[in-house]
């Protein structure tokens, strides 16, 4: 679901900017627009990839947990590939939650240059990427206690810190400018 409305926020940054390249009153524009759709594009494509990986990351966990501890050493390959795992089950969404960010971002660069008939796509848009980027750190929240290594869950937290704090204005910011504009 995370990755799922990243992606969606993308594709709505894409249509705004396809549907204000072109138009007359923005020719100005063109060229950050045009720069715009093509990295919504590619968040797009990066956030539909990051949907299969997520649902596959737990499978790791899941094997790992299965594998036999019998013997001090298996006991020791097991915990081993465990930690791995949860690293592995948090990095994805850690992904997710970073590329949504960037949706935002994106979406921040557009807001004032798009096309005013569809700009509430672009408040959707940051909803939407917001949603993904909550998403994801709540997914990433979800393993970390299971991981030993500290330093790895003190830089984590650090950043999905930050990164809400970062989302949550962007997110507010460009709701504000929507609502702005369409009040005009």
């Amino acid at each position: 679901v995370a990755a799922l409305s990243g992606a969606l926020g993308a594709g709505l940054i894409s249509m705004v900017c396809n549907l204000t390249i072109g138009k007359k009153g923005y020719e100005q524009y063109q060229s950050e627009l045009e720069k715009a759709l093509a990295e919504s594009e590619d968040l797009q494509k990066k956030l539909t990839e990051l949907i299969d990986k997520d649902a596959n990351a737990f499978n790791g966990v899941i094997a790992a947990y299965k594998m036999p501890k019998e013997t001090d050493e298996e006991k020791a390959l097991r915990s081993a590939a465990i930690q791995t795992a949860y690293k592995q089950a948090a990095d994805i969404p850690f992904q997710i939650a970073t590329t949504c960010l960037e949706v935002l971002e994106l979406g921040q660069s557009i807001v004032d240059i798009s096309n005013t008939n569809v700009i509430s796509d672009v408040g959707i848009a940051a909803i939407s990427g917001y949603a993904g980027l909550e998403c994801g750190i709540m997914n990433v929240n979800v393993n970390l206690p299971y991981i030993k290594d500290e330093t790895y869950v003190k830089e984590k937290n650090e950043q999905l810190n930050d990164m809400l704090s970062r989302g949550k204005v962007l997110r507010d910011l460009l709701c504000q400018k929507v609502n702005d504009i369409i009040s005009k």
